[in-house]
């Protein structure tokens, strides 16, 4: 056959870093179809379907207002404890949930990689697209008993960093594909790592400002390794646009930024690294 008659070509990516836009514009009926199954089959045969978007996060802020807000009488900043620790809640469960899931691509879709061609991206930017669904069902959650408060005269102050919102879900949703394509490019290897990453991710919602607002940290060290935390200015800028409370600096959000965008470039790169000869190892 001559050039001219093929449809599709296959070939190799001569660079490490190098994403094909185009190819994934054109794969995006499977992109959309992942999506659907992400969101359907998760509460598919339960009960209450998709309610435990909103349930979850009630029990949540719930266990947090008894233990850390009742037993353990923790700061929150002046506010009503729910409004404080579902805003908290939204923000990490979003991250949380992309990155154990993305920290699973290889492993999760190994028999569907091992037989047809597609790029392998496609699988991981799915489930950030797919979360998505989850954090505006939460948000409208978090929106109605805002609305609640502000009504009945609670002191809360939104300001012009709400509208900073998009830019915070797209750095969330950037650093989770980061963290989460490196992990998943090490553990078609190490499969150990696993368990070790989940572990890491439970005590990462601890060392971000969730349960215990950032200003009752007197200790300048131990303060200075939780801004280290690209979580950290995320989740204080998202409180401070909507509840007027939190600590917010523009260099601390450029880091955080600069971080995702390195982060990603990485992970890239390995991910580019591993799918050549992944099914050999995995």
């Amino acid at each position: 056959m001559s050039e001219g008659n093929w449809t599709t070509v296959i070939k190799p990516q001569t660079k490490l870093w190098e994403v094909d836009f185009k190819e994934l514009w054109r794969y995006r009926d499977l992109w959309a179809m992942y999506v659907k199954r992400d969101i359907i089959t998760q509460y598919k045969q339960t009960v209450l379907g998709p309610l435990w978007f909103l349930i979850q996060p009630a029990l949540t802020t719930i266990m947090y207002m008894v233990v850390f807000g009742g037993i353990a009488g923790i700061s929150t900043d002046g506010l009503p404890q729910p409004l404080f620790y579902l805003a908290g809640i939204c923000m990490w469960q979003y991250f949380a949930d992309c990155l154990n899931k993305t920290s699973s691509t290889f492993i999760q879709n190994q028999n569907i990689f091992g037989k047809v061609y597609f790029p392998r991206l496609v699988a991981p930017l799915s489930t950030i697209t797919a979360n998505l669904v989850k954090l505006g069902i939460q948000l409208l959650l978090f929106l109605i008993i805002y609305l609640y408060y502000i009504i009945i005269g609670v002191n809360v102050a939104p300001n012009w960093a709400i509208l900073l919102f998009p830019l915070l879900v797209i750095m969330l949703a950037g650093l989770a594909l980061g963290f989460g394509i490196i992990i998943s490019s090490l553990t078609t290897k190490y499969r150990d790592l696993t368990i070790l990453f989940t572990f890491v991710v439970q005590l990462w919602m601890y060392a971000t400002p969730i349960i215990y607002p950032l200003s009752t940290i007197t200790n300048e060290k131990i303060k200075l390794c939780m801004m280290i935390n690209p979580i950290t200015s995320i989740v204080e800028t998202f409180k401070y646009g909507f509840l007027g409370v939190g600590e917010f600096s523009w260099g601390m959000l450029g880091y955080s930024f600069g971080f995702m965008v390195i982060l990603l470039a990485i992970g890239i790169m390995m991910f580019n690294k591993v799918q050549r000869s992944f099914m050999d190892t995995v």
